[in-house]
């Protein structure tokens, strides 16, 4: 379900891919830091990677589309629907269930790989992992994890244009949601800077850093917080690598204090690399222990009831804040 786009490479005797060198094309990056809230057009997620795609696939002859039903069946969660009707075979290209395989073929750079990942719904521990922290902790590599439309279609976009290999990582149960977005969003120069983090809302008690779904859960944390007194400050990281230390640690020195959120497993996961950032560059800024929250450290379960224990929720942000703010029970005397 890996779609692959790819630019100046050559796959089999296709012609559109018999493409000579050429200069990576330079068009300009439009930072949205409006809020969602000021903008008059709703968007799924799905279409917002569609749009992007069949975007840079008209403006670039030489980028298509490679993967395991991304041509026929338009895509697993309907990501490529129409592209292959308007862009042909040759550069919608169906392949069979061999990712090693199609891999292998499209080693040459630029390549953006594109897919979903972190925990779906039971399905197990077989398509339930969140692989950030393991693509993010490979030299050479960027890594993308897309929040919001907004997020999704500007970043998409511009990995494609990046003249670096980079990992792609859309979360399955956000395809369907719907985020508002402006025009500058919809216009077909739009970009986001890859590596930048955005404030997707202010706060100066607690840092709360997340990526993709994740993001939506601090920002329901933070609701419940502001009830009880608590101005929690949510990093949309949006970039796993390279990682904006810059706006983490900003925040950190505002609110003095930090927690960390994300699917994957603790142990070597991007929290912690946040925290030891944070520790490392401004420990003398925290008034509180780093807390992270992350998936448990097991093979994800297939029944509903321990599925949801073992992923984070709302309420363990909200805890982890408390304890942050010293509203709450140290975890050593809840037990």
């Amino acid at each position: 379900m890996w779609g692959i786009i790819r630019r100046k490479v050559s796959l089999g005797c296709s012609p559109a891919s018999i493409v000579e060198q050429s200069l990576q094309r330079i068009r300009p990056v439009v930072n949205a830091s409006r809020s969602y809230s000021s903008s008059a057009k709703e968007m799924m997620v799905r279409d917002a990677l569609n749009s992007a795609l069949d975007e840079e696939m008209s403006a670039d002859p030489k980028v298509f589309l490679m993967g395991e039903e991304v041509g026929e069946y338009q895509g697993a969660y309907k990501v490529s629907k129409g592209l292959l009707d308007k862009y042909g075979p040759e550069r919608v290209v169906d392949t069979p269930i061999t990712e090693a395989g199609f891999t292998g073929i499209g080693v040459s750079v630029p390549i953006v790989f594109r897919g979903p990942n972190g925990a779906a719904a039971g399905v197990g521990a077989q398509h339930s992992q969140c692989y950030a922290a393991w693509y993010g902790s490979c030299p050479g590599l960027k890594v993308l994890a897309p929040y919001s439309s907004e997020d999704a279609r500007g970043l998409l976009k511009a990995a494609i244009r990046d003249p670096d290999p980079v990992i792609f990582l859309e979360n399955e149960l956000l395809y369907g949601e719907s985020f508002p977005v402006s025009a500058a969003v919809l216009d077909s120069s739009f970009s986001l800077p890859i590596g930048k983090a955005k404030i997707e809302r202010e706060g100066k008690d607690v840092t709360i850093t997340a990526f993709s779904k994740m993001v939506g859960y601090a920002l329901r944390a933070a609701e419940i917080l502001a009830k009880g007194g608590i101005s929690a400050e949510v990093v949309n990281l949006r970039s796993i690598r390279p990682l904006d230390r810059g706006t983490i640690n900003a925040s950190v020195k505002k609110t003095n204090r930090l927690v960390t959120v994300e699917e994957g497993f603790p142990q070597h996961g991007v929290g912690a690399e946040i925290c030891a950032c944070v520790v490392e560059e401004n420990f003398e800024y925290l008034d509180a222990p780093v807390e992270r929250i992350a998936g448990a450290d097991v093979p994800m379960p297939y029944a509903a009831n321990l599925e949801r224990l073992a992923v984070p929720q709302v309420e363990d942000i909200v805890r982890a804040a408390k304890r942050s703010c010293y509203r709450s029970v140290p975890k050593a005397a809840a037990a």
